[in-house]
């Protein structure tokens, strides 16, 4: 068991002033009045030739603050691992070098150092990549060092690498800061050196600052130093840090005070640090309580890792205007924005204080390993948030949501429309959720064990993928997790390499009790016709929950579908109680049912015991099935009938897929149905607004964020009493002396009103974008056109704004303006109908008008055509083509493809339309529904 001292103390820093070393003539602070990279483009970046390596760094700095210069000197320490004639360094191009000495051992054994001529240095003109050129070979085995004198300029322009920005205190004084965030790889922006993640050695830093500030970085300063004829500038000298990446250097100067005491931190491991935070004097209050969680958090990491970190000091700074995307997580001290900081969560400070085991003291090899080092962090962070408050900051984001997000682009069938980034932060993501699976699968004890083992083994050097997944294979082989033959980077690899997700399937025998469990590509989108799916599979756990042994706190599989298609259980339940696979989303998959089994789930969700099935399984069994009916895999009907639950729901976590799935299908429907899904969708929340209309003092997140979710579908919908307030909350407008002054009503009524209101209305939000003053925000005015073209579901109002802003050729309306309206009104079957009319009793005007704009008339066509999922709406886009053939220009393509879309989405319409016209129908006249009860009528 951990024995843990959180006791505050005050820690303190003893500062000698001793005799420099080396002090250069010009240690000035002011010149005397006399300027997640993404992770693929990094693995693809050239290597270094590997003819030396260094073993330390004693780095000095010489920044000119107000005037964004610095100067430096480094002197690497490095060992010759093949005769060479040759070095190469990473040196940035705006980095000037001004002097090169190397210094060898020549022979090896030898204590003479011997000077070695540099002939020539040469710089690479594509890549931040100089190449010293020597007078002779230097032996294999030599050992030496390398100087470099340079000089560089201070980042403003971003705060990344050596950067410079500045602040204006509360009094109205300007202050600067200089600071690092070298990561990727931005050292080589600062100083001449071997800027790869896998040269892991100890630096020693020097740093002139001024007298009024302060100096922080890796590890505590070991002494500090007057300069001579500087009065106001010293020099820091902080102690040698442990072995580790460039990019993990970390230096900050400025106007800084400390919050609070130090907080001490020692612990059974061999643990014992002190915690610092920092910020600007005036805003220390908003960091109040920042000391406890930040030893509240590392109390957690540390008892997961049980490794101990090799620092004295963790210095923890929110930086003013420091605008990094993520936190400069060096080793031993992080550097936030000041809103990060202050926030209430810990998830990000879970990460940020991950990264010091997971990044520091071991490191990625390459690049290309990095996606699996921030995925382990991400995971670690999440679970810790979730032990320290349930994760309340996610709000039930965290699994399910990044999931559902994974489902619907795995299911493309071109995921990730052939983006890299976006293919790195999916691939990560699932990488994430592998974590989990393993987690649950191994159980917490052996997946603990595993990590800690592999780290144990890494720390001080690098990584691979391969590290982690054996440690965790050789921990589940000793606790008999997993059979001897089995091993965790094959199971890994199954799903890390595919950009795919599977589908299981559980078809029941219930004259056998037992079920027959096939896996297959999950496919959303149509047509299903992936290559190589049929060759695809994946090593699955095996989990089941079921009715008449119902636990949701065993995790261990059953068996695992291995590379298998087919697997066959037995013992299973009786034919009258449900079965649940794959309960909790433990692994990143999905699961259908025989009709019975979904049948039997829906009626249980129904009953009295509803709650007994935890809330992220509810919300799976819902999301699972609407999303299998619209991939074609599950009837409507049953999809629908998993919704009846939700009459008696209250979790927001059960709700959250609810208004996707709304979303999804409502745009899918035609015309002809709209009424009665409206209908449908009014029922099934009123009485989830009704309860959550009044707001609570201090009331959670999710609680705001579901009412407002539920309002603005209700609304959408046509519920009355929503209508209502949105255009008693409208006629404010309407009614002001001025209204082109100023919209005075929150944007969230506009959409209610252009949709269900007047015609009137209508037009007095038309009026308002025609003559919207150049003097107030263009964004306001882009919200209001986008409602009043997205939002009504009547004819007439869409036809008189294209009329007005096309026909008309309206000098208010820009060609910015017609994209944004073309493309809102592909939201609605109202809308691209009503456009794809408008645009075939016009041929010839807009054919004209467009004829040297083939951006606008390319985007007008796929607006017009692509919308349409029905046998009549392919015949209208048909119909089109055939009359005015030849005549597309450059949209003869994109017409081309609408049809062949249609056929797809008409295939689907004609199947899974009549299911849910019959199981709306039926739903409506169950619930007696009453029209004028709900929507509102103008």
């Amino acid at each position: 068991m951990l024995t843990l001292t959180g006791l505050l103390c005050l820690c303190f820093s003893v500062v000698h002033s001793l005799p420099p070393d080396k002090v250069s003539a010009f240690h000035i602070i002011k010149t005397r009045s006399i300027d997640l990279n993404n992770a693929h483009g990094l693995a693809m970046e050239s290597r270094l030739e590997k003819s030396v390596e260094p073993t330390g760094y004693r780095l000095e700095l010489e920044p000119y603050l107000e005037d964004g210069l610095f100067k430096g000197h480094v002197s690497i320490n490095i060992t010759w691992l093949q005769d060479a004639d040759e070095i190469t360094v990473h040196s940035a191009h705006d980095i000037e070098i001004t002097n090169t000495e190397v210094r060898a051992h020549i022979p090896a054994d030898s204590k003479e150092v011997h000077k070695i001529i540099v002939k020539e240095l040469t710089a690479d003109p594509k890549k931040p990549i100089v190449t010293i050129h020597l007078e002779k070979v230097v032996p294999k085995s030599s050992k030496g060092h390398l100087d470099f004198s340079f000089n560089g300029n201070l980042e403003t322009a971003s705060t990344e690498a050596f950067f410079k920005s500045t602040y204006t205190t509360e009094q109205e004084v300007e202050r600067i800061v200089a600071a690092t965030q070298l990561r990727p790889n931005n050292a080589r922006r600062m100083f001449p050196c071997f800027d790869e993640p896998g040269y892991k050695t100890p630096f020693e830093l020097s740093v002139v600052r001024p007298r009024t500030m302060i100096a922080l970085s890796n590890v505590p300063v070991a002494r500090t130093e007057d300069i001579t004829g500087e009065p106001n500038a010293v020099w820091d000298h902080f102690e040698k840090t442990p072995p580790m990446s460039t990019f993990t250097l970390g230096l900050v100067i400025a106007d800084l005070k400390q919050l609070g005491n130090s907080t001490c931190y020692k612990d059974d491991n061999g643990n014992d640090i002190e915690f610092r935070v920092w910020g600007r004097p005036e805003f220390l209050p908003a960091l109040e309580g920042v000391n406890e969680k930040v030893f509240r958090v590392f109390t957690e990491i540390a008892g997961l890792w049980e490794v101990p970190l090799p620092l004295r000091r963790l210095d923890i700074v929110a930086l003013p205007n420091y605008q990094g995307v993520k936190p400069a997580d060096n080793w031993g001290l992080i550097v936030f924005k000041e809103s990060d900081l202050s926030n209430k969560g810990y998830f990000q400070l879970a990460q940020e204080l991950s990264y010091q085991w997971l990044g520091a003291l071991t490191t990625p090899a390459w690049w290309s390993d990095a996606h699996l080092n921030k995925a382990l962090v991400g995971y670690l962070a999440a679970e810790v948030a979730f032990k320290i408050n349930d994760g309340s900051e996610m709000e039930g984001k965290w699994p399910m949501t990044v999931l559902y997000s994974l489902y619907y682009e795995f299911g493309k069938r071109y995921p990730h429309s052939r983006i890299t980034g976006m293919k790195q932060e999916t691939a990560c993501t699932k990488i994430e959720l592998l974590f989990r699976m393993f987690n649950y699968t191994l159980g917490g004890d052996t997946f603990k064990k595993g990590l800690r083992m592999f780290i144990e083994t890494r720390k001080f050097k690098t990584f691979t993928g391969d590290d982690i997944w054996n440690a965790l294979t050789t921990a589940a082989v000793q606790d008999g997790k997993i059979p001897k033959d089995f091993d965790i980077k094959t199971i890994a690899k199954s799903w890390i390499e595919k950009d795919r997700l599977p589908l299981v399937t559980a078809q029941r025998k219930y004259d056998t009790n037992s079920v027959l469990l096939t896996q297959k590509v999950f496919l959303r989108e149509r047509p299903h016709d992936v290559p190589d799916a049929a060759r695809m599979s994946w090593w699955i756990p095996i989990i089941i929950a079921r009715e008449d042994k119902l636990n949701f706190t065993n995790a261990t599989p059953l068996a695992w579908m291995l590379d298998k298609k087919e697997l066959t259980l037995n013992n299973m339940p009786n034919k009258d109680q449900f079965i649940i696979l794959n309960p909790e989303e433990i692994g990143p998959f999905q699961v259908n049912y025989d009709k019975e089994n979904w049948n039997l789930l829906s009626q249980y969700l129904q009953g009295k015991n509803r709650q007994s099935i935890p809330e992220l399984t509810r919300a799976k069994l819902l999301h699972d099935a609407w999303n299998l009916a619209y991939a074609g895999e599950l009837s409507f009907a049953t999809a629908l009938n998993m919704t009846l639950f939700l009459k008696e729901e209250k979790n927001h976590i059960a709700w959250d897929p609810v208004f996707t799935m709304i979303d999804h299908i409502g745009r899918h429907l035609c015309q002809c149905l709209q009424g009665k899904f409206q209908a449908y969708v009014r029922t099934l929340l009123s009485p989830l607004y009704e309860e959550l209309k009044n707001e609570r003092e201090d009331e959670e997140n999710w609680r705001k964020n579901l009412r407002s979710l539920t309002k603005t579908f209700l609304c959408q919908a046509g519920y009355k009493a929503c209508v209502k307030e949105a255009q008693d909350e409208y006629s404010k407008w309407m009614l002001s002396p001025n209204p082109d002054e100023g919209n005075p009503i929150s944007n969230q009524y506009l959409c209610p009103v252009f949709t269900w209101g007047t015609k009137k209305e209508w037009e007095f939000g038309l009026q308002r974008v025609i003559n919207f003053p150049p003097s107030r925000k263009q964004s306001e005015r882009t919200y209001l056109l986008k409602t009043l073209a997205g939002c009504p579901n009547d004819e007439e109002k869409i036809k008189r704004i294209l009329d007005i802003a096309v026909l008309e050729g309206n000098g208010n309306f820009t060609e910015t303006d017609l994209f944004l309206i073309f493309n809102m009104l592909t939201g609605s079957p109202m809308g691209h109908t009503t456009l794809f009319n408008f645009l075939s009793n016009n041929w010839q005007v807009l054919k004209e008008k467009f004829s040297s704009k083939t951006n606008l008339w390319d985007n007008l066509i796929t607006s017009a055509t692509s919308q349409f999922t029905t046998q009549d709406g392919l015949a209208l886009v048909s119909n089109l083509y055939v009359a005015h053939q030849g005549e597309f220009g450059s949209a003869e393509h994109i017409i081309e493809k609408s049809m062949r879309n249609i056929r797809e989405e008409a295939k689907w319409s004609a199947e899974n339309i009549p299911v849910i016209d019959e199981w709306l129908t039926s739903y409506l006249d169950r619930t007696n529904y009453k029209n004028n009860k709900h929507l509102h009528v103008q």
